[in-house]
């Protein structure tokens, strides 16, 4: 309909179409009579060959695998992708901040859209009916989401006996074409009050009437996915709620508990930009050259792995790539800020990228002044956070790549060009006699600290922390200004 005043040919691919239409559209594409083709994961068949394929539109990204869009992306070398989801997969936003991808948010919602409130408990019957009896009562209609197709009929007929005045219908992808359509369609028309069905209806509903859904089983869900369901609701200018809920006596996992509080704490209209940032945080960004979508960079660490990626896409951007490093800190110690510390998700990841940008003790001093004075007395997991932010930035300065401490030990390693003044060394080695040494053998300089754990313990002023301050402290000495 959009393009009607344009000289262009469209095609349609999916199972709603009859075989002869379908073998049109495929010979069209393949002569390049056809222009443009919108379809669903029929694309993807052995026998779609395009004549010219030059632009690919994903549109709901996170229900397309890797290997789907790498399929596509093979028929030819220069194929120009644009993705669009609410939610992308870990993957796809990793390569967006990883600068692979161009990204752009929008961030502005639909005029008086109003944020889904979102409930997450234990399934509760009485709770079930009062929400659809509250929604009914208003004119709207219900999505009751439950992922089951054999048990679906059964779990339909034990919703008609709790709410006999409603009308309810089940949904599911398993249904033959045309009685699916006729389901939906008096769906669409108000001739169905409470719509049970599978995830189906995760995308493309747009129904502005339905306005409160529940999920059955929702800790089985991912995170994702959760976002997109919820979003089938509270498509008008009406207040929606989602019921997110779980077996009782249920156990959850850890990851379970994540997503779905998760789901409930971003519930501000466009979150899904931080869901998926989250989904990111707990799943992995995955590897970027080949099939997985999710996974940790286990082999070299995440952050050698993303510094190699920041380089290489550097270099294929034609940019000036220095040799930098980072210095990583590995100590046998708590450092991080608690839940309990900072509640809010958003601004705890503020302070975590604020604390991380620490780069002189006068720095370190406002960022404690500011966290007393927002959140009140800090814990020592994130007052060694702040210290750690600073002994990172020390070590950098002296080229160290990496300090490690712990079990009786401590190292400090150099790179293997550091720029700093060898004849420091015996000072610093005299200063602290015997326990302190230092090894130039192979490609790494390394000073290495021997201790006894059981005096640490003794002594909490001689902790493993300030025991690493004080020898990087005494390090400094090696400093090298660059304009001397």
């Amino acid at each position: 309909q959009r393009m009607k005043d344009f000289p262009l040919s469209i095609g349609l691919l999916s199972r709603f179409r009859s075989t002869k239409e379908i073998k049109k559209t495929v010979d069209d594409l393949r002569k390049g009579l056809c222009d443009i083709v919108i379809g669903t994961h029929r694309l993807l068949s052995n026998d779609v060959m395009f004549k010219d394929l030059g632009l690919l539109i994903i549109d709901e990204e996170q229900r397309f695998g890797v290997t789907h869009k790498e399929k596509i992306k093979k028929l030819r070398e220069n194929v120009d992708v644009l993705t669009l989801s609410a939610t992308p997969i870990p993957r796809t936003l990793e390569m967006s901040l990883a600068g692979i991808r161009d990204m752009s948010l929008l961030e502005e919602p639909p005029t008086d859209r109003q944020p889904v409130q979102t409930f997450v408990c234990e399934y509760n019957e009485e709770m079930v009916r009062e929400a659809i009896s509250r929604e009914l009562a208003r004119g709207g209609q219900v999505y009751y989401l439950y992922n089951n197709v054999r048990t679906i009929p059964e779990h339909t007929d034990a919703l008609r006996e709790m709410l006999p005045n409603a009308r309810i219908e089940f949904a599911h992808g398993q249904m033959k074409e045309k009685e699916l359509e006729d389901v939906m369609y008096d769906f669409v028309n108000g001739d169905i009050d409470v719509l049970v069905s599978t995830t189906i209806i995760e995308t493309g509903m747009d129904i502005p009437n339905v306005n409160t859904l529940i999920i059955y089983d929702a800790d089985n869900f991912g995170l994702s996915q959760l976002y997109q369901l919820r979003g089938r609701v509270g498509r008008s200018s009406r207040v929606a709620f989602a019921f997110l809920m779980y077996r009782k006596n249920k156990i959850l996992t850890e990851i379970a508990e994540k997503r779905l509080g998760a789901v409930r704490e971003f519930t501000d209209l466009g979150s899904g930009y931080r869901i998926a940032l989250r989904d990111l945080e707990i799943r992995g960004a995955g590897n970027l050259l080949g099939k997985t979508q999710h996974g940790h960079m286990e082999a070299v660490g995440y952050d050698l792995y993303c510094k190699m990626l920041v380089e290489a896409v550097g270099r294929l951007k034609g940019e000036e790539v220095y040799d930098d490093f980072s210095t990583v800190i590995n100590l046998d110690i708590d450092a991080y800020i608690p839940q309990e510390y900072i509640f809010n998700e958003e601004q705890k990841l503020d302070m975590y990228k604020r604390i991380a940008s620490i780069e002189t003790e006068s720095d370190l001093g406002d960022m404690k002044d500011e966290l007393l004075d927002r959140f009140g007395k800090i814990p020592l997991s994130a007052e060694n956070l702040l210290r750690v932010a600073y002994m990172r930035r020390l070590g950098h300065n002296i080229y160290m790549t990496e300090i490690k401490g712990g079990k009786g030990t401590i190292t400090f390693s150099f790179k293997a060009d550091a720029l700093v003044d060898p004849n420091k060394i015996p000072e610093i080695l005299a200063k602290h006699k015997r326990r302190l040494s230092f090894s130039a053998n192979g490609k790494v300089p390394m000073f290495t600290y021997l201790y006894t754990p059981e005096t640490l313990v003794e002594k909490e002023e001689q902790n493993l922390m300030a025991l690493t301050e004080t020898l990087l402290a005494d390090m400094q000495i090696m400093k090298v200004e660059q304009n001397a």
